[in-house]
């Protein structure tokens, strides 16, 4: 008989336990408590200005019956002391409260609610249109919506959310709102162009990049034409960029993009014959394209002062993640302790094969489930594409999974799946350690400090922002992050520029928060050293 030995590997997962109800919606243990006929159940089916609400035992008892419910302070108080009057009436020892989740208009109702002491639990539309369906297969009225709301909650489909702290919910705010500005903004570029193309064929292709090129709509927009191009000729464009053209774009580099300019205008066919209407249409959408860049550019300042607060600024040592994806990161996953592992974080986002199991059939690896929160699955797919493009070893990974024939989908989940598990043992962790994504490892402080030198940071906001991040760093990782400090103070401390240098008096501050000293004089013959 040969000697068996403990394998070196992790040990097999524990089965999960199968439970009827879901782990955030179950009641069995609080009904058990006070037994069924004492365990009442608030049914809230909410619209915009008003809703309907329900009180039942347990057992489905109807206590209050159906009841409209306006949206003011006075109407919300009366209905929940009359919903208090009947619990005591009835001898209502425990009560849950079963909202329907329906964006935001379910809110005022859920803080009415808590501030009663009450728990609010919220129950999925398509949870509680599945729970009506059966009784009701035909009608859909807000009486049976309620019906279904309270076995949803019954059955433990009424579930509860986890209340964010400040930082995170701010961060969720600012994401989502930069978010849904830079889909305007991509809608309106799209128009801008077209609107180009129809008064000047041709144009955008005299620039590699028509929206980072300052003088590219600037010079649209005061010809419109290119027969007004070609009557300026490469000394009226030089006029027009001299009156209109921001002060610190340097005017050596305008020559050649006239020069091209000019050339194009001479071989450019005829625009639309109402070219003076869409010129005025490209004024309107220029300009409001600019309005929504600098309103980006302002809650892409405020992400480092949130960021900084939250482990999630750790995530910042990876190559490719920068301050914006950081903060997406953190403002829709929330609090690492949401997760008890990281299958959970691509669990919640859906990125988990679908199944499908009858008596011996059994198709485990099916398509990726289709429900899941749509938010999170976005941001990790956003940040798989961002690390195969910047990150060095996340790019090879997939060279090789596109030479073995891998779906281009199957790498991008493979990916977030690798990154996920790489995040939650940073952020949850708080910890810093070798990883091979890391190579070379990009530095905490540094990152923070070149962002904030490319957005114009004021100073003392700077230092605050680096401040909290040093709060952030484990002990042990301190004088790593230190050396890229030393040498941008030793850089400026060599320059012979007569221009203040603010950063020299920040640097040092932040060296001695990380507990490390400064640079030492360098000693030099021709100074007296006393």
């Amino acid at each position: 008989m040969t000697a068996t030995t403990r394998s070196r590997r992790s040990p097999a997962r524990r089965n999960k336990r199968f439970l009827v109800q879901k782990p955030h919606g179950q009641v069995t243990d609080r009904v058990q408590r006070v037994g069924p006929e004492r365990f009442g159940i608030l049914s809230v089916d909410c619209a915009k200005e008003r809703s309907k609400f329900m009180l039942a035992d347990f057992y489905g008892s109807v206590l209050v019956p159906p009841t409209p419910l306006p949206h003011n302070r006075g109407d919300l108080q009366a209905a929940l002391e009359r919903v208090r009057q009947a619990a005591d009436a009835h001898g209502i020892r425990d009560l849950v409260a079963a909202i329907e989740q329906t964006g935001e208009y379910h809110r005022p109702v859920q803080r009415a609610i808590r501030a009663c002491g009450w728990e609010a639990r919220l129950v999925h539309p398509f949870t509680s249109k599945q729970f009506r369906l059966p009784a009701n297969p035909g009608d859909k009225t807000d009486d049976n919506d309620l019906a279904g709301i309270h076995r949803a909650a019954v059955n433990g489909f009424g579930l509860l959310e986890p209340e964010l702290p400040a930082d995170y919910q701010r961060l969720q705010l600012l994401v989502r709102h930069r978010r849904d500005l830079v889909r305007k903004q991509t809608r309106v570029c799209n128009q801008l162009r077209e609107v180009l193309h129809a008064i000047m064929p041709g144009y955008a292709a005299c620039f590699s990049d028509l929206w980072e090129n300052r003088l590219a709509l600037l010079i649209a927009r005061h010809t419109g034409s290119a027969r007004a191009v070609r009557a300026a000729g490469v000394l009226g464009l030089h006029e027009i960029v001299r009156r209109h053209a921001p002060k610190d774009h340097p005017p050596q580099r305008c020559a050649a993009t006239l020069t091209k300019i000019v050339a194009w205008a001479e071989q450019a066919p005829e625009g639309h014959p109402l070219s003076d209407c869409l010129r005025s249409i490209l004024v309107s959408l220029d300009d409001d394209r600019q309005r929504k860049t600098q309103e980006i550019q302002a809650i892409e300042r405020a992400y480092p002062n949130l960021l900084t607060r939250t482990p999630y600024v750790l995530l910042l040592c990876i190559p490719g993640i920068n301050v914006v994806l950081a903060a997406e990161l953190a403002g829709e996953l929330g609090p690492m302790w949401l997760y008890p592992t990281a299958n959970h974080i691509t669990g919640r986002a859906g990125l988990v094969p679908s199944r499908y199991q009858s008596d011996l059939v059994d198709r485990a690896d099916g398509p990726l489930r289709r429900s899941g929160n749509r938010r999170i699955r976005g941001i990790l797919m956003l940040t798989a594409d961002t690390l195969v493009c910047c990150n060095q070893y996340f790019r090879a990974r997939a060279d090789l999974w596109r030479q073995a024939d891998k779906d281009a989908r199957w790498i991008r989940v493979k990916v977030a799946k690798q990154f996920s598990r790489l995040a939650f043992a940073i952020v949850g962790g708080q910890r810093l350690f070798p990883h091979v994504c890391c190579q070379p490892r990009h530095y905490i402080l540094d990152k923070l400090l070149a962002f904030h030198r490319g957005n114009d940071t004021p100073m003392s906001q700077v230092m605050q922002d680096l401040d909290q991040a040093t709060q952030q760093l484990p002990r042990a990782a301190k004088s790593a992050e230190a050396e890229p400090l030393r040498q941008r103070l030793l850089k400026i401390q060599k320059s012979r520029s007569n221009k203040p240098q603010l950063l020299g008096d920040i640097i040092p501050i932040v060296l001695a928060r990380l507990g490390v000293s400064g640079l030492q004089s360098e000693a030099r013959e021709d100074r007296d050293p006393s």
